[in-house]
């Protein structure tokens, strides 16, 4: 069977999307489009705009958002998934492709999704780290007995978590986690503590959003980050959508999941080949490729 899955924050460089905009009218039309619902000019930034300016909250989800969305619009008939899964952000990329929402709205929960974060960052100073080389059990124990707030956010393959808290609960915790032999405890350049309960004030905001959102039936089922399991139903979907801000990423059982009911070949559609290397730690046996734009 063939998955289709699509990467989060991180995945973004400079001049993304300008080969689509280029030699796609498909693509330029949605690019477009995508400028008069931002309300600004986010094809100036992505095309020619520094790493710097990439890194403004109000641009990355969005860019990484339109590449990804683009780029599998403009496959046409190549692009037929039979299971699609997002990493983060990822997953409202992966829902536009998969027919549950409409590019429009994905655009706006994508950009609300960013600002409530933003604002989420601002109301507490925190952060993440990722940790190499521990099983998932030992970090989860490492967590729960390290005080303030700190859990085990993103678990992309095997041996590497990403932890997320408070900023002094992390410092800690690192300390904690290299005294029990992880490889590396190391504090990463973010400006929150994304998929934790800090991310509460931005969960209330988006539920509002998804709930106000028109959700439909998918062309395919969507593993989604929060069960790791084939979801199909619209509002079980919306649910799982609105947990997802403080709930962890787990991509290394999403993936294992997908390959158990019979995914065999996993396409990476949008910016960089990050999730590739996550899949090719998680099962080495599965094909994995990105999507390739042919020109018109």
């Amino acid at each position: 069977m063939k998955a289709y899955i699509f990467p989060g924050q991180g995945a973004q460089f400079t001049g993304m999307g300008l080969d689509l905009y280029e030699n796609s009218n498909i693509a330029q039309e949605l690019f477009e489009d995508a400028n008069g619902i931002l309300g600004f000019h986010i094809t100036d930034i992505m095309f020619e705009g520094s790493a710097e300016d990439l890194k403004q909250t109000k641009v990355t989800q969005p860019a990484i958002f339109l590449h990804s969305v683009i780029l599998s619009k403009v496959l046409g008939d190549a692009f037929q998934p039979e299971m699609v899964a997002g990493h983060s952000l990822g997953e409202l990329s992966a829902l536009v492709a998969n027919g549950v929402l409409t590019f429009e709205d994905g655009l706006q929960l994508v950009s609300k999704r960013a600002l409530a974060m933003q604002k989420a960052c601002e109301i507490q100073q925190s952060t993440m780290a990722a940790v190499l080389g521990l099983d998932d059990a030992v970090v989860e124990k490492v967590c729960e007995e390290t005080p303030g707030v700190v859990v085990a956010a993103n678990y992309n393959c095997p041996g590497q978590i990403v932890i997320s808290g408070e900023i002094d609960a992390i410092n800690k915790a690192c300390e904690t986690l290299k005294e029990a032999g992880a490889k590396r405890a190391l504090v990463l350049p973010v400006g929150g503590a994304f998929h934790s309960p800090l991310m509460e004030p931005a969960r209330e905001e988006l539920a509002a959003a998804i709930e106000n959102t028109a959700f439909n039936t998918p062309t395919c089922p969507i593993y989604q980050n929060v069960t790791t399991t084939a979801v199909i139903n619209p509002d079980e979907i919306k649910k799982n959508l609105i947990s997802q801000l403080t709930a962890p990423v787990k991509w290394t059982q999403s993936v294992q999941q997908m390959i158990a009911d019979g995914a065999s070949h996993f396409t990476e559609v949008g910016p960089g080949k990050v999730l590739q290397g996550l899949l090719r730690k998680i099962d080495r046996s599965v094909a994995a490729e990105s999507a390739i734009f042919e020109k018109e």
